[in-house]
């Protein structure tokens, strides 16, 4: 009995450890880590997230949706049907994000910006435009950004609670090809030649 006890002790001590290795804030919930399922409790059905926070999933349709660019245009993920899409999410307090966004305009948006198949857009965490422009000249990105307020866009694909920085590779029929999370330079060298690979 003791030995039993002691096993689950250990499962359980891993599994916080794993969720707080993740970024995720501290305080959530295991079960909500555990599966990536849905479940229903009661008359709802929640979506269950992965261990690092991602309520969608690589083969499953981007969910849609409609951002304000910080120069004021509107950008509708769907109406990109057709290229090859990257999103980021990002905000200016992320110093991975920091890190991250100067390989994403080298390796990236200046090889593929002219291409008519690609479109990259850094997707700004609840931050106002002045932040978010503030933030574009400090890390010398020119890649779009655009605002998320109240990060109701990040939800759609994370759960809100859960850390940036994260990029979603989209392919042209709008489905789900790749997901990462915080910067790891294999994981991005392999977004980098999957998005060369689908411009080819």
């Amino acid at each position: 009995m003791k030995k039993k006890i002691m096993n689950v002790c250990g499962v359980a001590f891993v599994a916080v450890s794993l969720l707080a290795c993740s970024g995720q804030k501290k305080g959530m919930a295991a079960t909500e880590m555990a599966s990536d399922s849905t479940k229903v409790v009661g008359d709802v059905i929640t979506t269950q997230a992965d261990s690092t926070g991602y309520i969608v999933k690589v083969g499953e349709a981007a969910p849609d949706f409609t951002i304000t660019l910080t120069d004021g245009k509107q950008v509708t993920l769907s109406s990109l049907r057709g290229k090859v899409v990257m999103l980021q999410f990002t905000a200016s307090w992320c110093g991975v994000c920091r890190k991250e966004m100067p390989f994403i305009e080298k390796d990236i948006w200046l090889k593929h910006k002219d291409n008519a198949d690609f479109a990259l857009i850094g997707i700004d965490r609840d931050e106002p435009l002045d932040k978010v422009l503030a933030f574009a000249k400090s890390t010398g990105v020119t890649y779009p950004l655009g605002l998320d307020p109240g990060a109701d866009i990040f939800a759609k694909y994370a759960l809100r609670e859960s850390g940036i920085t994260r990029n979603v590779l989209i392919d042209k029929e709008g489905k789900i090809v790749k997901l990462t999370r915080l910067y790891n330079e294999e994981e991005f060298a392999s977004l980098v030649q999957t998005i060369n690979e689908m411009l080819k």
